[in-house]
């Protein structure tokens, strides 16, 4: 019987040397649900997903998979997991069809199983039209559907995906949002990083902020705008930005001033006559509607960039 709780994790600490990967990070993820794991860079986010999976070692905390303790028996707690991390692995010199089967073999699935799931998911992810083309002539948003599809084969409860979409064309990440979004009507439970916001709203994902190593925030994502506060007016200057704003509670970050309002056109008007001479010294001007970029602005004090984790030590 599969638990309504497919992932627990509890006060999960990992260091590298002197650098804190992770800081007491808990995380619960129910059956059919899907998490936006959202962070910039060394947050985490990569050593988390990396520790749940049994890649590496928690320095301490507990990891449950399927009820498995996933930190002592992290070979069972696999038999549930399906991965798919940043770097695509795949083998280029056979036939995309060989692939599919050499994996769907090594899961566990056999005799018409094999071809059944193969079709299902080189469907479902536009791959059928590939099968009998060598895994690397093809482009890199196919080759990321093809390691995608790699990770599903077995329809495990618990679906990893790291920066699924990294480089990734318009057809590619529309399949593979229809697919996550399949998977948890189906029950599996997905945990979804990624550096794009407007995927963790399409998905409309339960949201787990990570940054330094900790939660620093968990919600719905109409939860997590609501509570943001409205509009954000951003006005970029040329050097430091003024310390004080009668009226209104700024932000700044580097260059940049940020004032949350529910009437950003007024507030923009309003702030530009108080700077007076100042305002020379404006450079841009930007409005933020409130979405989960705001939200994400609100939470933490800065904006989210897109980008990829690629320091091992720091992810």
């Amino acid at each position: 019987t599969v638990p309504d709780t497919l992932l627990e994790v509890e006060d999960l600490h990992k260091a590298y040397g002197d650098v804190v990967a992770l800081n007491g990070v808990d995380l619960s993820v129910q059956r059919g649900q899907i998490v936006g794991l959202l962070g910039p860079n060394g947050a985490g986010k990569t050593t988390l997903v990396s520790i749940i999976c049994g890649l590496r070692r928690a320095d301490r905390g507990k990891v449950t998979v399927n009820g498995i303790d996933a930190l002592s028996h992290p070979q069972r707690a696999r038999a549930f997991i399906g991965l798919a991390p940043q770097d695509i692995g795949i083998y280029p010199s056979v036939k995309v069809l060989n692939n599919l089967q050499l994996f769907a073999e090594l899961t566990g699935l056999s005799g018409r199983a094999v071809a059944t799931q193969i079709e299902q998911i080189a469907t479902a992810l536009r791959l059928d039209e590939l099968l009998d083309r060598k895994a690397g002539e093809l482009s890199g948003g196919q080759k990321r559907r093809l390691h995608t599809a790699i990770a599903l084969l077995n329809e495990p409860p618990l679906v990893l995906l790291d920066e699924p979409t990294t480089g990734a064309d318009v057809e590619t990440r529309a399949a593979l949002l229809e697919v996550v979004t399949d998977l948890a009507r189906r029950g599996s439970s997905v945990v979804y990083s990624t550096h794009y916001l407007q995927e963790i709203e399409t998905l409309d994902a339960t949201v787990v902020i990570i940054e330094h190593g900790s939660v620093v925030a968990t919600g719905a994502v109409h939860d997590l705008v609501a509570a943001s506060g409205g509009s954000i007016v951003a006005i970029t200057f040329d050097g430091q930005p003024p310390s004080h704003l009668n009226g209104y509670t700024a932000s700044v970050d580097g260059s940049v001033m940020r004032v949350t309002t529910d009437d950003p056109g007024r507030a923009t008007a309003q702030i530009l006559e108080q700077l007076g001479a100042e305002s020379s010294r404006v450079e841009g001007i930007e409005i933020i509607k409130p979405s989960l970029e705001t939200a994400y602005l609100a939470i933490t004090g800065h904006r989210y960039t897109q980008g990829e984790e690629r320091n091992v030590a720091a992810s």
